[in-house]
C-alpha cells in the first residue's frame, strides 16, 4: 500500500498507511510485513514486492525510505535483510519501484528504474541492461522461457528473446504524446511541438514527393520533451523551443547553428518554486507576435519580450498569478523530493497577442486568473470570469479573429477532481464574459483547447479529454467532430486553411481536411448543393499510406481539387448528372458523369449519386491519351497536362438543377516557373498528348478492323476477276502493318521487352510527356517533338487514309463484284 497525494503544485510520496502486506487465505485476512525484522524502521513510501515462482519463501522487495533499497527474505517475509542500497535502483522512487523475480532462478532478480537492472546473485550486485528507451516501468518474463520478456518504458514496449541482449524496435508504435502544436509558414507547412520523453520535432503536413508522411518528412528540432516549439514567421527554418527548467534555445535548420537564449539561465533543478526567481513551468508559453516577426514572447509568472531573437529579454508585466506561497513549496517528500518543473505553480500557462490589434496581450494562469493589456504590457487588468473556479488551469486561450476585444478560453480543473468543461468568450476585452460550454459536451469531458475558425465567425473547435467537438453557433451547442480520430485526450488545436490540426496525448498529431464543409453548413441547399473547393496548389496527388512502410507513417492528405456535393435524394436513373470543369475561357477541361452511365466516351463516368454528401477528387489534369488492350510502352506516360494555375468554374447539373462555383488552382509556392512557363508547358504537352491520342486511336482501329479483313479475305471466291480485289487487300494489309510497326513496337508483350525490341515513334513521343514542375519545354524537347511529329506524319497519314477511305473503297468494289461486304462492327 502507498500513501500518495498529487495536486497541481505538489507530489507527496509516503506516510501513514504505506507498507507491505501478506495474505494466505486469498485476501480474507492480511498480515502486515512492514514492521518485520530487517525492513526500514522510519517512514515508508512506495514499495514493490516479488515472489520467486520456484521458491515461494524467497521474496524480494524494493522500498522507498531514508534507509531503503532492495531487501530479501528467505522465510516468506518473516525476516529480511537489505541486499542493496544503490540509489541507481531507487532514485525518484514514486515513478518506478518495480521489482521482478526470475521464474526459473531464485538468485536472479530485475529492478526497473531510469535503467533496467539485473542481479544474478540475489541482489548483491546489479548490472545494467540496455533498453531502446529509458524510464522503465513494467516487465513480463515468460514463465516457460525466462529469456523471452516484454519490457515497457516511456518510449513504448519492446520484446527480447535473449534475456535483454537485444530488443525489438519501438518505432512501430504510433503512441507519441504531444503537448502543443504550432504551424510554420513553409510549404507544405510543418507541425512543431514537444513530445513527452522524446525529442521536440517538426513534421511536414504532407509529403509531396511520396505516398505517405514517413521518416523523411520529419526531424528533431529545437526544444525538449515538454515545451512549446515555434518557428519565426517568414523564416520557418529558425525554430525556438522551450522545455522544463526554463530552458530555451533556437536552431537554424538552414545552417545547423544552435544557440541557448534562456530568459533567465539560472538552473533551478531540484529547487522548489519558492526558490526560483522566475517560475517557468513544464509547458510555459512561447509565441511570436502576429504583427512583428522579430518579437518573441515567453512567460513565467511574468511575461517577457525579446526583440532580438533572445539576445536580451525585457519583463513587460508584473506577476499575473495569485502568487500563493502555500503552493510554491518544494514538491515531493516526506522522503524524496521531486522538483522537475511539472509542479511549479502560480505561473502563466497560456498567452497570446491579438492578430487584430497590435499590443493587445492576454495571459491566463494555472491558478485561475486572466489578465489583459491593451498597451503592449505597460498596464494590465485582471478580467477573470466570475464563473471560473479559483485555481483552475487556464490551459488555452485564442484571440477572436473577428473581434478585436474578443478572446476564447478553455480551462481545466481535473487536478481538483472537477472534470467539467470550462469554455468562455468575451468580446469587450474581458469586461463581460459568456459561458460557452453550451449543450452537447459531456459533463466529464474537460476541455483542454479551443480555437476559432479563421474564415467563419462563430465556428469553434474544442479539444477535450476524449476528442474534438465543434460548435456552429459560437458555443451555444456542441457536437462531436471525432470521425476516425481515436478516443484520446486532445491537448491543442490549430487551424490552417481548410485543415484542423490536433495534438493528442497518445496518438501523435492528426489533421482533419474539409473545414470548408463546416463553414458552408448553414448555406447548404437541401436538394442539390455544390461546395466551393478550397484553393488548391498545383502539386502531386499524394494521398494514402505506403503499404510497405512503417506503421507509424502518417497518411498523406488527398491530393487534387476536392469537389464535394450534396444530393438531397438519389437522382432518377434517366436524370442527367454531370460535373463540368471549365477554364477561364469557358473551355471544357473535364466532364464527369454518374458512375456506370452510358454517356459519351469523352466523359469520365466516376460520380457517385447516392443521397447525401459525396466527394470527388480531380487530379487537375486535362484528358490524357487513350490506350488500347495489351499495349506495352517503356515510356508509359499518357496523362493529360496539368491545368494552368488560375481561376476555374465547376458546374454541377442534376436533372433540371444547375449549381456553379469558382475555385482557384495556385502554383507550387516553391517553383521558379513563371506564369508563361506554365502556359508553355500546357501548350507543349497538349500537342504531345493529342498526337499520342491520334496514333493510339488509329492503332486501336487497326486492331478492330484486322479480323474483319481476315474474314473478308477468307470469303473471297477464286477466279481471275477477283484477283484485283485480293491484290488491293494485300496492299492494304501490308501498308497497314508497315505503318503500324513504324508507330508502335508490336513485338513487345511484357514490360521489359523494350530492352530487346527498340521503342517506336509513339513510345518516343510518350517520353516527352514527362515535363515536371511548371516549366515549359527546352529547345531540345521542342526539336525532338518536331522531328517525331514529322516522322509520324507519313505512317499516321497512311493509316488514316486506309481506315477512313481505302477500306470503304475496297468494300464498294467488292459489293460491285457480288462479294459480301466487309463487316466492320
Amino acid at each position: 500500500t502507498w500513501n500518495v497525494r498529487r495536486t497541481a503544485w505538489e507530489l507527496s510520496s509516503g506516510g501513514e498507511g504505506s507498507g507491505l502486506w501478506k495474505s494466505t487465505d486469498s485476501g480474507t485476512t492480511w498480515t502486515e510485513l512492514t514492521k518485520k525484522s530487517g525492513l526500514p524502521k522510519d517512514t515508508w513510501g512506495i514499495s514493490g514486492i516479488t515472489v520467486s515462482p520456484t521458491d515461494p519463501d524467497n521474496l524480494y522487495a524494493i522500498v522507498e525510505a531514508n534507509d531503503g533499497g532492495v531487501f530479501r527474505s528467505r522465510d516468506a517475509g518473516e525476516t529480511w535483510r537489505r541486499v542493496s542500497e544503490d540509489r541507481e535502483l531507487r532514485q525518484r522512487a514514486w515513478y518506478y519501484s518495480r521489482i521482478y523475480a526470475d521464474p526459473r532462478d531464485e538468485e536472479t532478480v530485475y529492478v526497473l528504474n531510469v535503467r533496467m537492472w539485473r542481479s544474478k546473485n540475489g541482489g548483491a550486485d546489479f548490472d545494467g541492461i540496455s533498453t531502446p528507451h529509458s524510464d522503465n516501468h513494467d516487465l513480463w518474463i515468460d514463465p516457460a522461457d525466462p529469456l523471452r520478456m516484454i519490457e515497457s518504458n516511456d518510449g513504448g514496449a519492446n520484446v527480447s528473446e535473449d534475456g535483454g541482449a537485444t530488443w525489438t524496435s519501438q518505432d512501430n508504435q504510433p503512441t507519441s504524446q504531444m503537448y502543443r502544436v504550432s504551424l510554420d509558414d513553409a510549404f507544405p507547412y510543418r507541425l512543431l511541438g514537444g513530445q513527452q520523453d522524446n525529442s521536440a520535432l517538426r513534421i511536414r503536413s504532407r509529403n509531396i514527393d511520396g505516398g505517405s508522411i514517413g521518416d523523411e518528412s520529419w526531424e528533431p528540432t529545437s526544444g525538449g520533451e515538454s515545451g512549446h516549439v515555434v518557428a519565426q514567421p517568414g523564416n520557418p527554418d529558425l525554430v525556438f523551443g522551450g522545455s522544463y527548467g526554463g530552458t530555451l534555445s533556437w536552431i537554424d535548420h538552414a545552417t545547423n547553428e544552435r544557440r541557448s537564449v534562456q530568459v533567465w539561465p539560472d538552473s533551478v533543478m531540484g529547487y522548489g518554486a519558492i526558490d526560483a526567481k522566475f517560475r517557468f513551468q513544464w509547458n510555459y508559453p512561447l509565441f511570436f507576435s502576429p504583427h512583428d516577426p522579430g518579437r518573441l514572447y515567453a512567460a513565467a509568472q511574468v511575461l517577457f519580450q525579446s526583440d532580438d531573437l533572445g539576445q536580451s529579454w525585457q519583463q513587460i508585466s508584473p506577476d499575473l498569478t495569485r502568487n500563493d506561497p502555500t503552493k510554491l513549496g518544494s514538491s515531493g517528500g516526506p522522503i524524496t523530493k521531486d522538483n522537475t518543473g511539472v509542479e511549479y505553480y502560480c505561473t502563466i500557462f497560456a498567452a497570446c497577442e491579438s492578430p487584430l490589434q497590435k499590443g493587445l496581450l492576454w495571459c491566463g494562469s494555472d491558478d485561475g486568473l486572466i489578465h489583459v493589456s491593451r498597451d503592449a504590457g505597460a498596464s494590465w487588468a485582471n478580467v477573470t470570469p466570475e464563473g471560473l473556479p479559483a485555481f483552475t488551469v487556464v490551459n488555452c486561450i485564442d484571440a477572436d479573429p473577428f473581434r478585436a476585444g474578443g478572446l476564447y478560453v478553455a480551462a481545466t480543473n481535473y487536478k481538483a477532481d472537477d472534470f467539467r468543461p470550462y469554455l468562455f468568450h468575451t468580446s469587450d476585452y474581458g469586461a463581460t464574459w459568456r459561458d460557452i460550454t453550451g449543450e452537447g459536451l459531456a459533463a466529464d469531458h474537460f476541455t483542454r483547447a479551443i480555437r476559432a475558425d479563421t474564415a467563419r465567425p462563430g465556428l469553434l473547435y474544442a479539444g477535450t479529454e476524449r476528442g474534438v467537438h465543434v460548435s456552429l453557433d459560437d458555443g451555444a451547442t456542441w457536437r462531436s467532430l471525432q470521425g476516425d480520430l481515436p478516443i484520446v485526450p486532445v491537448t491543442d488545436l490549430a487551424v490552417r486553411g481548410d485543415e484542423l490540426v490536433a495534438a493528442t496525448q497518445g496518438r501523435g498529431y492528426w489533421i482533419l481536411n474539409g473545414l470548408d464543409l463546416l463553414r458552408a453548413f448553414d448555406a447548404v441547399d437541401p436538394s442539390v448543393h455544390l461546395f466551393a473547393p478550397e484553393p488548391t496548389y498545383r502539386v502531386g496527388m499524394g494521398g494514402g499510406r505506403r503499404r510497405s512502410g512503417a506503421s507509424t507513417a502518417g497518411q498523406n492528405p488527398p491530393g487534387g481539387v476536392g469537389f464535394r456535393y450534396w444530393l438531397g435524394a438519389e437522382p432518377a436513373k434517366d436524370a442527367v448528372v454531370r460535373l463540368e470543369i471549365l477554364d477561364a475561357d469557358q473551355r471544357a477541361v473535364r466532364t464527369l458523369t454518374r458512375r456506370g452511365s452510358k454517356d459519351g466516351a469523352s466523359e469520365d463516368r466516376v460520380l457517385d449519386v447516392a443521397a447525401g454528401l459525396q466527394d470527388f477528387r480531380w487530379d487537375m489534369r486535362w484528358p490524357g491519351a487513350r490506350a488500347f488492350d495489351d499495349m506495352v510502352l517503356w515510356n508509359r506516360s499518357l496523362s493529360g497536362p496539368l491545368a494552368v494555375p488560375g481561376t476555374y468554374t465547376a458546374r454541377l447539373t442534376v436533372g433540371e438543377e444547375v449549381r456553379e462555383t469558382t475555385f482557384e488552382i495556385r502554383p507550387d509556392p516553391r517553383t521558379r516557373a513563371t506564369e508563361a512557363d506554365h502556359v508553355a508547358q500546357w501548350e507543349f504537352l497538349s500537342g504531345v498528348v493529342q498526337k499520342l491520342d491520334d496514333i493510339h486511336r488509329a492503332l486501336q482501329e487497326v486492331r478492330e478492323v484486322r479480323p474483319a479483313l481476315e474474314e473478308f479475305e477468307a470469303r473471297l471466291p477464286a477466279g481471275d476477276d477477283i484477283q484485283p480485289l485480293r491484290d488491293e487487300l494485300a496492299s492494304i494489309r501490308d501498308r497497314m502493318r508497315d505503318a503500324e510497326e513504324t508507330l508502335y513496337q508490336t513485338k513487345s508483350q511484357s514490360a521489359q521487352d523494350p530492352l530487346n525490341f527498340p521503342v517506336r515513334l509513339n513510345d518516343k513521343l510518350a517520353g516527352l510527356n514527362r515535363l515536371s514542375g511548371g516549366f515549359g519545354p527546352t529547345t531540345q524537347q521542342q526539336s525532338v517533338r518536331d522531328e517525331l511529329f514529322e516522322k509520324i506524319e507519313a505512317p499516321l497519314g497512311t493509316l488514316r487514309a486506309i481506315l477512313d477511305e481505302e477500306i470503304a473503297e475496297l468494300d464498294a468494289k467488292a459489293r460491285a463484284a457480288g462479294v459480301p461486304a466487309i463487316r466492320r462492327d
